[in-house]
């Protein structure tokens, strides 16, 4: 079984939530209700850390693809950082670039919404 964890920090107006182990249709659900609650808390400015993820499918797409939705429509933004090669390259492959931008690292990530 694949591990999986969350941990959001605040830094000044963005929240980061990194994220580690395999983000798959067990464990994306999670992930969509950390995204969803940010923004329902008013934390729109996103940054998602990918540094510590091995494996994505589809449903991770799908909770990172509303976490972008909702936090537009509250006029954020959701921003990756971190992206390990295997796991932009299926980005890549869904079209998601042209979607989300994505940076080296959180702290990068974090300093485009300035």
């Amino acid at each position: 079984m694949r591990t999986f964890d969350l941990e959001e920090q605040e830094r000044g107006p963005v929240t980061v939530i990194a994220v580690e182990g395999s983000v798959d249709a067990v464990t994306a659900p999670r992930l969509s209700e950390a995204l969803a609650a940010a923004v329902a808390a008013g934390r729109v400015r996103l940054v998602v850390d990918l540094g510590g993820v091995d494996y994505v499918s589809s449903s991770a797409l799908r909770a990172l693809l509303a976490g972008v939705k909702g936090s537009r429509a509250a006029a954020g933004d959701l921003r990756l950082a971190a992206v390990p090669p295997p796991v932009a390259r299926v980005f890549e492959l869904a079209g998601f670039d042209g979607i989300v931008q994505r940076f080296d690292d959180a702290d990068a990530a974090a300093l485009s919404f300035a």
